[in-house]
């Protein structure tokens, strides 16, 4: 099979001749820059070689075709035009992180140096002329938002102020689609997952507006909680007129993309913590389930995608709610959490979800485990999920970048000889 085939037989919940793997193509599936940098440099040598970072607000780093190939991964990713951080890909510069990996960033990845701390001060689109929209702390690996929030007049809220980020797609946008278009219909070969723009109603990491230079609305994290229960009915006219957008954008790369896209990814906006649901199921079916429904509708009406959730934590109690928005894919399965037992949600959820993630915890076995350790986890969850097809081999969120590169190379050791791959080294 090709890595195409491969994908589209686990989607269709049929065995594929061997499991199918996803690194890098989501920005919820990926590896920090320093872990691909060493695990580049370890399985195809080139020590001049800098590692683009593709999403740099978590600093995750490009999964290029080689690598891709060397591991024996499966997926492509058809990302936006521009970032978390407002940055675009219109060229590029070298830069060292703070543990002394070189990197290639994007060209208007700006950022001033803290005083005192030392910390990284990023502006939004690179425009240092504006206040910082996120901070990198002096000897850290990926940002956090910077909450830029002016006091909120309840008398002069108005949800169009939070709806800046969302509209019809621009002619930069077009061109971008309509290159990742060419570059599919030439034959890319990869299974591909498109991240769809404007529709993840309600992503905390997308609330602050990292990427705006002056923000209007309700920006501060607590406060948009908050709002979801005081002031629903102004969180509802948000998502209303996102949703507007969403349904025009959605026409637009549908005709223009077809089936050369498998995957859509709808959401990351997370509902569950480690120890259980972050909303109730009622509040799930107010306020987010319409607007998920709606949206599924038409993708399985317009499109062959298959629809895919990203939900952080203990999710059990909703995943029936996912299926009957018309999910059809769920991410992270992050097993570690309350009630995420891999053998109970295999049984009872695995034929209606293709569970696309739970291959190996992060938070505490990848990161903090040994090698056999490792080896172990990764292939018991293999046995687990992979029976049946429904099952696309990604550690449990991103790959941070204080993993081993021996776990690292424990787990594609793992996954080779599951999938009777031989010659990567012990």
């Amino acid at each position: 099979m090709t890595c195409r085939e491969r994908l589209a037989a686990t989607l269709r919940h049929e065995e594929p001749d061997r499991l199918c793997v996803d690194f890098g193509a989501t920005p919820v599936t990926g590896m920090h820059v320093a872990v691909v940098d060493r695990l580049r440099r370890a399985v195809l040598g080139e020590a001049e070689w800098r590692v683009r970072v593709c999403e740099p607000f978590q600093m995750l780093g490009e999964i290029d075709d080689r690598l891709r190939a060397a591991l024996g991964i499966d997926t492509l990713g058809v990302y936006g035009r521009t970032s978390l951080l407002g940055t675009d890909e219109d060229g590029w510069k070298p830069l060292m992180l703070f543990d002394g990996t070189n990197v290639l960033v994007p060209h208007n990845f700006n950022f001033t140096v803290e005083p005192g701390t030392g910390d990284w001060l990023m502006h939004p689109q690179g425009d240092r002329s504006v206040p910082p929209s996120a901070r990198m702390p002096a000897g850290g690996n990926f940002f956090d938002a910077i909450v830029r929030q002016p006091p909120i007049d309840e008398d002069r809220l108005d949800p169009a102020d939070n709806c800046e980020e969302f509209g019809l797609l621009g002619p930069e946008a077009l061109v971008h689609y309509a290159a990742w278009r060419d570059r599919l219909s030439a034959g890319a070969g990869a299974g591909t997952v498109l991240m769809m723009p404007g529709t993840a109603f309600g992503d905390i990491a997308l609330v602050p507006a990292p990427f705006l230079k002056h923000p209007k609305g309700i920006r501060d994290i607590e406060e948009w909680y908050v709002s979801t229960a005081i002031r629903r009915d102004y969180i509802r006219a948000i998502f209303e007129r996102q949703l507007a957008f969403a349904e025009a954008n959605l026409a637009t790369l549908a005709a223009m993309l077809g089936d050369l896209v498998q995957v859509v990814m709808v959401t990351g906006t997370d509902f569950g913590t480690q120890s259980g649901s972050f909303v109730s199921i009622d509040d799930y079916r107010d306020l987010f389930k319409p607007f998920h429904a709606q949206v599924n509708r038409i993708i399985h009406r317009t499109t062959p995608w298959k629809s895919f959730i990203h939900s952080c934590g203990s999710n059990r109690d909703l995943l029936p709610e996912f299926i009957d928005a018309g999910f059809d894919i769920f991410n992270p399965v992050q097993c570690s959490a309350a009630r995420m037992e891999p053998r109970e949600l295999k049984k009872e959820f695995g034929r209606q979800l293709v569970f696309w993630g739970g291959g190996v915890d992060t938070q505490k076995t990848l990161a903090f485990g040994s090698p056999a350790e490792v080896y172990r986890e990764v292939r018991e969850r293999i046995d687990i999920f992979a029976p049946g097809g429904g099952f696309v081999f990604n550690a449990v969120h991103n790959v941070q970048a204080n993993v081993p590169l021996a776990n690292v190379e424990a787990m594609f050791r793992a996954l080779d000889d599951a999938r009777g791959i031989a010659g990567r080294p012990a």
